[in-house]
């Protein structure tokens, strides 16, 4: 028999390995070790298979599994020992656990193994972070090369571990049709099959599941002795520390690091795995070292590998933690030594001609940050914002279970402002996919987060990045902004799949102090979805209040005021009223001139003010005429407007023309009528940087311009008020615009030569004509 580097370990040795000399169990030891031969060896070629489908990958092969016997001794120790029966089943899961790292093991496409759905949202969410916006149903089924190349990775990254579990039942076909399987032995792979794969995909865990799902001992076959019970808590915890600490350079292999040429991060743990030594124990700290010095050129590869190691660290501390509180035998390998600092890192991982400062941002104490940033000073003081923000996640919400569940009923986001003898309160309720405990703590509650998009968001919600859905809003950093209203914020929510037993209740009082969870107390009934209630730290009726934008002070012209279209029915209650306004779904990008211009310009509840909407209807029709729409390179429209000058159209009220994100007012610019879609230029959203580039707004200027002309309406005053915008557009100005006043009279471009040789000196001042 062939000698492999697993069977001179002290483990192989002390289990599976022919004893010299008279040995009782030499039959069933041998029975094991044969079996475990041949996985090995049909799993060797499927583990080389998949090392071509992935080559950035660093080493999954045989070399890895091997180099496991060695690791797995190094966090046992003396003090744990194991018996045939655990040692096979152990080294069968070492066989299997990476096994999936690659196309072949699949048995198809990796996307049709993951299935549309999954892919989907998988797809979607990567063209998200690298586009900058969501896919559309044709660019989700055929993505760019480098999108679904990255999506097979980071596939084959999150489910190697699930599918591991099911290769020891999974049969491939022989030329001549034959099934062949690699546990062949057929009861060995039914009575230990089903354990090994567990185990094998035990390594992608949180920790604090090994106990939950390994807590029972399994007695030995009827062939063995009665003493070879398996532990499979001590055997998912060997094979997760096992697979942790096998970092060395026989991973990462100079030569083969050559041939590959991986990229991006994968590039940088390669270059940092072949630069480290095997490692060793000393005492309950396991010892990595580095081969050679790392030079400047490296310095990220270092921090890296630092990082690396703190994850490894983490997990050994997470392990002796476990099986101290179970009260089991502790493994003799407890933490990584060096890897609290990097001074004391350089000790071991040698740095050459620089010197490791550790100068990342570090948050001491977040709930004071995001009691300094989550309100007014992210925000601005402008109270409406908060109502925009929550509105937003509301109708979010909405949408993303409309995408779960077509045929939901209840599609509608309520807005109630209350009074009572505690003061003022408002109330933004949506009946949408609401959260799970573990959305409101790693969703909502990380700051600086944009919840729709994460991963955990993707997992929780399968079929939502892929269905279609669009978010508007960001319901991390969004949230915060409910302070500026008040300090005292209520948050109920219970999941739309989820019972009344799930619903949480989660209470603030400003910012700065850290939250209560508790369960929604009582019995009553808690819709599916997510209430938000604040209490007003001033009447929205004050001078700073939530009303100071808006001309009526009411809930209704507040809400349409912000909320310029929206894709599901906003309900809204004004004080002690029995029923609410509605505000029904609208699309800018496909309503008419007539309608946008009521939209974005409403007329006014008020009584006593019929001369003002005479003029907004003068002022509509002027826009029906004149108005032009800006389209992208899809031929989608991002905007319609007209440019406009407040010498033609004198009024009290005023038609800024308006900058929208998502639908929603975010900026304003009295240079035209109209709205022009935006996309945020800083996380408060209340600046932003048109959607259309250049050369779409330069051919919108140059129609405006032109049907100025055409209606006689481009006289010298109004060219003059738009001399600068048309400047900054079209640089060159036509010659024939009026663009200064002298005291002759106006300056046309085709005039300066002329005018400008006669004179020695020239004042200039800025003023309106």
């Amino acid at each position: 028999m062939t000698e492999h580097v697993h069977m001179s370990t002290p483990l192989w040795q002390k289990t599976l390995a022919a004893r010299p000399g008279a040995d009782p169990h030499s039959g069933q030891r041998e029975r094991l070790r044969t079996s475990y031969t041949e996985l090995r060896r049909k799993a060797g070629v499927l583990l080389e298979e998949n090392a071509r489908s992935m080559p950035d990958f660093t080493v999954h092969d045989i070399s890895h599994v091997d180099a496991l016997w060695e690791t797995a001794d190094l966090v046992c120790g003396e003090g744990v020992t194991l018996n045939p029966a655990e040692a096979y089943v152990l080294g069968c899961a070492f066989v299997l656990h990476d096994a999936a790292m690659g196309a072949a093991a699949y048995g198809t496409t990796v996307p049709e193994a993951l299935g549309e759905q999954r892919w989907y949202d998988l797809v979607s969410l990567a063209y998200y972070e690298r586009e900058g916006c969501w896919p559309d149903r044709e660019e989700l089924g055929d993505p760019p090369a480098e999108i679904a190349e990255a999506c097979v990775a980071t596939a084959i990254r999150e489910t190697h571990a699930e599918q591991a579990r099911r290769l020891v039942d999974q049969p491939w076909r022989s030329s001549a049709g034959n099934e062949i399987f690699l546990i062949e032995e057929t009861q060995l792979r039914e009575w230990y099959g089903p354990l090994i794969g567990e185990l094998a995909a035990s390594h992608w865990w949180p920790v604090d599941r090994l106990a939950g799902e390994f807590r029972h001992s399994i007695g030995s076959l009827p062939w063995q002795p009665s003493e070879w019970i398996i532990e499979p808590l001590k055997l998912a915890c060997i094979l997760r520390l096992a697979d942790a600490t096998q970092v060395d350079s026989r991973r990462a292999p100079g030569f083969l690091f050559s041939l590959r040429r991986p990229r991006g991060v994968s590039r940088e743990h390669w270059k940092f795995q072949e630069h480290i030594s095997r490692p060793y124990r000393k005492g309950d700290r396991v010892t990595y070292s580095s081969l050679r010095p790392f030079t400047p050129q490296d310095a990220t590869a270092w921090w890296l590998a630092l990082e690396y190691l703190r994850g490894i660290d983490r997990e050994l501390k997470a392990v002796d933690a476990l099986l101290h509180d179970l009260g089991r035998d502790r493994l003799a390998a407890r933490a990584v030594a060096g890897v609290d600092s990097p001074e004391r890192f350089a000790e071991l991982f040698r740095v050459q001609d620089w010197r490791p400062i550790d100068a990342t941002v570090k948050v001491s104490d977040s709930p004071a940050l995001v009691g300094t940033l989550g309100g007014q000073q992210l925000y601005g003081d402008e109270p409406e914002v908060a109502l925009r923000e929550l509105i937003q996640n509301a109708q979010d919400a909405v949408l993303a279970r409309q995408t779960l569940q077509p045929d939901f009923p209840l599609g509608r986001v309520e807005i109630r402002l209350t009074e009572d003898e505690e003061g003022w309160f408002l109330e933004v309720r949506d009946y949408g996919t609401g959260m799970d405990e573990d959305t409101l703590v790693h969703g909502l509650l990380d700051f600086g987060t944009s919840g729709w998009s994460s991963t955990g968001v993707r997992n929780r919600l399968p079929g939502l990045a892929g269905g279609g859905f669009r978010p508007s809003g960001r319901f991390g950093i969004g949230f915060f902004s409910v302070f500026l209203l008040g300090d005292q914020v209520e948050l109920i929510t219970r999941r739309y799949d989820a019972s009344l037993a799930d619903a949480r209740r989660l209470t603030f009082d400003g910012p700065s102090h850290r939250p209560l969870l508790t369960s929604v107390p009582g019995q009553g009934w808690v819709h599916e979805g997510t209430v938000v209630r604040v209490r007003l730290r001033t009447s929205p009726y004050a001078l700073k209040g939530l009303f100071s934008r808006s001309d009526d002070e009411r809930l209704a012209q507040l809400t349409r005021r912000l909320v310029l279209e929206n894709a599901v029915p906003i309900h809204t209650w004004e004080p002690k009223a029995a029923d609410p306004e509605v505000l029904p779904p609208f699309s800018l990008a496909s309503g008419s001139p007539e309608e946008v211009f009521d939209r974005l310009y409403p007329p006014q509840a008020a009584k006593g003010r019929a001369g003002e909407e005479k003029f907004r209807l003068r002022m509509r029709d002027d826009f029906v005429s004149r108005a032009t729409e800006v389209r992208d390179d899809k031929g989608q429209r991002i905007g319609i407007a007209m440019l406009w000058s407040s010498m033609l159209h004198h009024g009290q009220r005023d038609y800024p023309g308006i900058v929208t994100l998502n639908g929603f007012r975010s900026d304003a610019s009295l240079s035209f009528a109209g709205y022009l879609a935006g996309q945020p230029s800083r996380a408060s959203r209340d600046k932003a940087a048109l959607v259309a580039d250049r050369s779409q707004m330069q051919q919108w200027m140059r129609g405006q311009e032109q049907r100025l002309r055409d209606a006689g309406l481009f006289d010298d005053s109004l060219q003059l008020e738009l001399a600068y915008s048309l400047h900054c557009a079209l640089h060159p100005l036509a010659d024939d615009i009026a663009f200064a006043l002298t005291s002759q009279g106006v300056l046309r471009l085709s005039d300066v030569p002329e005018w400008a040789g006669s004179r020695t000196e020239i004042f200039v001042g800025s003023a309106g004509p």
